[in-house]
């Protein structure tokens, strides 16, 4: 995709780099840019320039590619299939791209793009495609662009492929409630589903997006409520692809982080259907930091343990050593817990946590209607009562949830 800006238009085209020289003078934040993609096509990067940033001396350690600190030459272009004049200096800039002229190297100048012979498009991949777009050198035009095209084939607004995916399951993590933090992956196969096996936690807002011909089914386990027997999610979903369809089980979250994703991927297997895991964003972390809060930090805790709250401290199925959690001095996260937080504290301090241990409780994390409740071990569970807290929410309980920057 290209368009002409002024009196320049440019002939977009794949170059094959691998194995063949490309130079890069400059060694700035505008070089450092270009790097990643020059060695990622698998070409030979030279770089000539004074003075590097700590990234480019590290990719020059590693091998990736290779570096004279020196002023540019005449002559530095020898052997090269492409060339790039990334200083902060025109006249040099210039210089280079003479030489690429004569020598016949197509050269990108960084500083004025209409300079150069060659320009460097926006640049995107998706699923096996590479995107690029150039609109003449106006360069936050081209990345505009660009921008809009992955997150229109990521989202399925646009379908590169009117092939009807191979018939299996997609076990999709949705993330911690906000639509917008499910992965690129779990969006794109989500738009390509024909049945959709949906969480109670999974966002609301996704199964919207989905065709009338997507049939939803409601797998909803309500706490303490109505829930759908996992044998049943099972069979919906081996049901679903042994009758040719593609089947998403969308679960908030992260499918093997408390939720049964394994399970279920071990039933599919055993039923010989194609099983896909798309990770998702854990709110045992997510949800913390929405509020305001890292898990961990520097000087303050190098440790944090995430802890299913779906049973006891003193139940006969419970595999939590609670007596262990109450001697660590890090961040302790409780999932499933706001039902029993008395006995949870309780439990942590007759364990040796102190009572007036900081405790934050976030109902709906990342989600337009997040509540974010802060008290002690001491005095939590009576809060949680009092301001009538109710699930999802996750419970932070060390140092760290008596931090208050709260980026909303």
């Amino acid at each position: 995709m290209s368009a002409s800006a002024g009196d320049v238009t440019s002939y977009l085209v794949g170059l094959n780099l691998t194995g063949r020289r490309v130079v890069v003078v400059g060694g700035g934040t505008v070089a450092q840019r270009r790097l990643g993609l020059l060695v990622a096509s698998g070409a030979r990067v030279h770089i000539v320039s004074r003075q590097v940033t700590p990234a480019v001396e590290g990719m020059a350690a590693a091998g990736e590619v290779t570096l004279e600190l020196r002023d540019y030459r005449d002559g530095d272009l020898d052997g090269a299939w492409y060339a790039m004049a990334c200083t902060d200096e025109p006249e040099t800039n210039a210089s280079i791209v003479a030489e690429a002229e004569r020598e016949r190297i197509f050269c990108v100048r960084a500083d004025n793009a209409r300079e150069g012979t060659a320009v460097t498009p926006a640049t995107g991949t998706y699923d096996g495609l590479s995107i690029g777009v150039l609109a003449g050198g106006a360069h936050r035009r081209s990345a505009a662009v660009r921008t809009a095209l992955l997150e229109a084939l990521q989202s399925g607004a646009v379908t590169d492929t009117d092939e009807a995916p191979a018939p299996g399951v997609a076990l999709v993590g949705a993330g911690p409630g906000d639509p917008d933090l499910i992965t690129v992956r779990g969006r794109r196969l989500l738009a390509r589903a024909d049945v959709v096996v949906a969480d109670r936690l999974a966002p609301p807002e996704l199964l919207d997006e989905l065709g009338p011909h997507v049939d939803v089914i409601d797998a909803a386990k309500i706490p303490y409520g109505r829930a759908m027997a996992q044998e049943a999610i099972n069979a919906a979903l081996i049901d679903g692809a042994k009758a040719g369809k593609f089947v998403v089980r969308l679960k908030g979250g992260d499918p093997y982080v408390f939720g049964r994703g394994f399970e279920e991927l071990e039933a599919c297997a055993a039923a010989g259907i194609p099983v896909t895991v798309v990770p998702g964003i854990t709110s045992a972390i997510s949800v913390p930091s929405a509020a305001g809060i890292p898990v961990t930090h520097r000087g303050v805790t190098h440790e944090f343990v995430v802890v299913s709250g779906h049973v006891a401290p003193d139940h006969p199925d419970s595999l939590v050593d609670w007596a262990a959690l109450a001697r660590l001095r890090g961040t302790i996260v409780l999932l499933m817990a706001v039902e029993r937080i008395e006995q949870f504290a309780t439990v942590l301090v007759d364990g040796g946590r102190r009572a007036d241990t900081p405790v934050t409780v976030i109902q709906e994390g990342t989600r337009r209607t997040q509540r974010v409740l802060r008290a002690d071990l001491a005095t939590v569970a009576t809060r949680v009562r009092e301001e009538n807290i109710r699930p999802p929410a996750i419970v932070v309980i060390g140092s760290v949830a008596g931090f208050s920057a709260d980026p909303r």
